[in-house]
Formats: structure tokens, C-alpha cells, sequence
């Protein structure tokens, strides 16, 4: 196997979840769900390293990602703008995307899963939530943060069909991909909430460039070290994920 048939097989669960996911009207004044490859990509490590796969498995995995669609479309809603009808429909296309996914699962029978990805969802937002108190975080909680937001539904999914020991380079891959992505927002001028959030609290001599970086540094060195020590992943998904990440091998 090779990045053609990964990148295959994250195709063709991007399709499949599009199709269950298909909505005319909505696709007509709003965008098709917001799906991230990365984030496909890791639902479906386990079986593209070789373990035990079923459908019961991949409806699992599609359900997974239709939350995260879901999660993303309420994100999308700009407070000022909620009346437009491009703002309605991106609200009714969320809640839409959760109703798919807990048909799918009900109809599955998977109630035990609905239970599980249920309790991510409220850790998922619990974290949100914290964007829009008052409290300041220091830089160490701004990046639990970051991880909840990206990981948490995949962590339920992997604990749930005990493919817990991924979960360490799916955390750290994912954060480090989110890390570099807001980087390049920073670089860009895009101040996202995130950026407004670190920046409030950072020293006067500091800046987000250089604690994000110092950040991406540290967990670049830590997946490079995983990567060469682990004998968990097979030699072709390293040599991908390296590529993901834009990793140096050192």
C-alpha cells in the first residue's frame, strides 16, 4: 500500500458520507459538509495499518465524521449575520448533519456508540464554550484546548472499538497539523479566535509566532521520535504521516 490508496480510501469515505449527508436544497445556498482529509485519514488508521474491519465499523466512522461536519457548520454562524438565509440553512444543514447521525447509528442498533460520541460532543463543547468566558488560560490550556476540539470524537471512536493504542499519534498528528495551520493564519493576517485568545495573554516580550512555534518544535520532535521507535505503524503509513506533517526525518 502506498499515499495512492490512502488517499483512495479517504476518498471514498468522503463520498460515502456526502451520500448520506445529500440534501438538494441545501447543497443549493450552502457549501457540500465540511469534511477534513486529515481527520478522515485518522478515523480510518486502524484499518489501513492492518486491524480488524467490518461495516459496522465503517457506518461508525462515517457517523464520526458527520459530527464533525455537523460541529463545523454551527462554527460557521456569524453572530451578526444569523438572519441572512444562507445563515438559516447553515444552521438547519448542522442540525441536519447530527439527525443523520443518530439515524444512522439508531438504525444500527450502535445505541452504546450514540452514548459514547454523545459525551465527546459535550467535552467538544464544554471546550468552545471556554473562548467566550472571561478567564484567562495560559498557553498549556489554550493547547488542551486545541486538542479537544480536534481529537475528541476520534479518541470515543478508537476507545470504543479498542483501538486505543493510536491515539497518541492521532493527538499529536492532529494538533500539530491545527498548530501549523493557525500559524499560517497568523502569518497571513486571518486572526482567528484562537490567535485573539493566546495573544491576549501572552507577555509583552512574546508573540503568537514564536510560542506557537516553540510549540510546533516540541511536538514536531515528538512525533519524528515516535515515528522512528514505534513498531505499531507499518513503514508506508510513517513515511505518510511524515509527508502529512511535513516532517524532516532526522
Amino acid at each position: 500500500m502506498n499515499a495512492t490508496y490512502f488517499n483512495k480510501s479517504i476518498d471514498q469515505l468522503k463520498t460515502s458520507i456526502i451520500e448520506q449527508l445529500q440534501h438538494n436544497t441545501l447543497f443549493k445556498y450552502i457549501d457540500e459538509p465540511m469534511l477534513i482529509d486529515n481527520q478522515l485519514f485518522y478515523l480510518l488508521l486502524p484499518l489501513l495499518n492492518g486491524e480488524n474491519w467490518n461495516d459496522d465499523l465503517t457506518i461508525s466512522a462515517i457517523t464520526v465524521a458527520m459530527v464533525h461536519a455537523s460541529l463545523a457548520e454551527h462554527e460557521k454562524i456569524d453572530e451578526y449575520l444569523a438572519t441572512s438565509k444562507e445563515q438559516q440553512l447553515t444552521v438547519l444543514s448542522g442540525d441536519f448533519y447530527s439527525g443523520r447521525y443518530y439515524q444512522m447509528l439508531a438504525k444500527a442498533g450502535n445505541i452504546l456508540l450514540i452514548r459514547e460520541i454523545s459525551k465527546g460532543i459535550v467535552n467538544r463543547c464544554e471546550q468552545q464554550i471556554k473562548i467566550y468566558e472571561m478567564n484567562p488560560l495560559s498557553l498549556t490550556q489554550w493547547i488542551d484546548y486545541i486538542s479537544t476540539i480536534e481529537t475528541e470524537l476520534i479518541h470515543k471512536f478508537y476507545s470504543f472499538y479498542e483501538f486505543g493504542k493510536y491515539n497518541r499519534i492521532m493527538s499529536k498528528g492532529l494538533v500539530l497539523l491545527r498548530l501549523k495551520e493557525e500559524l499560517i493564519h497568523y502569518k497571513t493576517g486571518r486572526i482567528t479566535n484562537f490567535i485573539k485568545m493566546v495573544q491576549s495573554n501572552l507577555d509583552s516580550s512574546e508573540s503568537f509566532e514564536q510560542v506557537i512555534g516553540q510549540e510546533v518544535d516540541k511536538l514536531n520532535d515528538q512525533v519524528n521520535e515516535y515515528l522512528q521507535s514505534s513498531s505499531l505503524l507499518k513503514d508506508d503509513l510513517k513515511l505518510y504521516i511524515m509527508n502529512q506533517l511535513e516532517l524532516v526525518q532526522k
